[in-house]
């Protein structure tokens, strides 16, 4: 079974499906379907275009592109660090209440 993002169940989409073939005709759908392949299509591309260019400009003035993803490891590590060296002072001191 296929199951959406939405948690849509399959008779749900059976039921969709009966409506659009109500209203549009057995006749339409298939261009309906075309036009919206093309249309996601495009948004896609054109998504990924910004992205590139975002990308280019960012590494032509400088910008490191892993800026976040270095940030979070920087913190994650100093932040483990502190944790050792707590547990180092606190280890044979553990308090029992």
């Amino acid at each position: 079974m296929i199951t959406l993002p939405l948690f849509i169940s399959g008779t749900e989409i059976a039921f969709i499906v009966f409506i659009l073939v109500m209203v549009f005709g057995a006749d339409k759908i298939p261009e309906i379907a075309r036009g919206l392949g093309k249309g996601m299509r495009i948004v896609k591309d054109a998504t990924n275009d910004i992205k590139t260019e975002i990308t280019k400009s960012a590494e032509k003035h400088g910008i490191d592109t892993d800026l976040p993803t270095s940030i979070s490891s920087d913190i994650k590590n100093e932040i483990d660090k502190v944790k050792d060296d707590i547990d180092e002072i606190t280890g044979p001191v553990k308090r029992k209440f």
